[in-house]
């Protein structure tokens, strides 16, 4: 893949923050933020092991999903049925198929169930976390890669001023020192007053957008301690799942794997069990 994808992804995301807000002031979309009814909380079960199901219409690496016909709000309730703590949602609309329209039909769908939408996106603008609450979001993605350490404490103070949880994605081991740092500096500023945060992994390799294998196993054990750590892709099936837990994950963020095929509950209920009973058995 030439260039840099998540250079290409911020450039894309730019614009469409400019185009948005000549539509609409930072200050129209507060007001409206603001007036809006909470989303459910994000709920972790007490077994120690969850899952966050993505709705994800095309991936860059695998081309469109089999299920990406399928109505948003019957897929999501689908993954919230079988179990899932948080349903994402992708919005980026040129690479993954993605609308803000989907997170707000999934918002819906969900609130029935007291689950939560997280909006996952290339974000790089407060205005985008407001644009996620008012389409009814209960949290949002921010990959550390992509900010300055400025960019990332503006967001995750809009963060907390709008009642989002935050999963803060790395991708290697200085990503992961970026990640101690905000939540140092959150703790000296804020205390235990910040955003709900978890701290993930992601094992694709940004040129290739290949899946590495090893990646979560070696990294793990650099996460800030406190946060709910989650791996991301490379979770496929329920071994890779339990695989994940007993290496000392909280959760596993799911997207093709649930996409490729017909009905997800079962591969829900599946990987929801097998990181459960490796989270049992893993070494206190």
């Amino acid at each position: 893949m030439s260039g840099d994808f998540l250079q290409q992804m911020a450039r894309s995301s730019s614009q469409r923050v400019t185009e948005a807000k000549r539509h609409a002031s930072e200050a129209q979309l507060l007001a409206l933020a603001q007036s809006m009814t909470a989303a459910p909380a994000l709920s972790l079960s007490p077994t120690g092991f969850d899952l966050i199901a993505e709705l994800k219409r095309r991936s860059p690496a695998a081309g469109a999903l089999a299920a990406a016909s399928d109505a948003v709000a019957d897929r999501v309730a689908a993954y919230a049925g079988a179990g899932a703590a948080a349903i994402s949602v992708l919005t980026e609309p040129v690479r993954f198929d993605g609308s803000l329209q989907h997170l707000e039909i999934a918002a819906q769908a969900l609130q029935r169930y007291k689950v939560p939408a997280m909006r996952k996106d290339f974000l790089i603008d407060p205005y985008q976390l407001l644009e996620a609450r008012i389409a009814g979001a209960g949290g949002v993605l921010l990959i550390l890669r992509m900010l300055s350490f400025e960019q990332i404490t503006v967001l995750l103070d809009c963060a907390r001023q709008l009642g989002l949880f935050v999963l803060l994605e790395t991708f290697d081991e200085i990503d992961i020192e970026v990640a101690h740092r905000v939540l140092g500096a959150l703790h000296a500023a804020q205390g235990p007053g910040g955003p709900q945060l978890l701290v993930g992994v992601n094992c694709r390799d940004l040129t290739t957008l290949a899946v590495v294998p090893g990646r979560l196993e070696r990294l793990v054990q650099l996460l800030p301690e406190g946060p709910p750590r989650v791996a991301e892709s490379g979770v496929g099936e329920a071994a890779d799942a339990a695989r994940a837990a007993g290496v000392g994950y909280d959760l596993a963020l799911v997207g093709s794997a649930l996409m490729a095929g017909g009905d997800p509950a079962p591969l829900v209920s599946e990987m929801l069990s097998a990181g459960r009973r490796a989270c049992a058995q893993r070494a206190p």
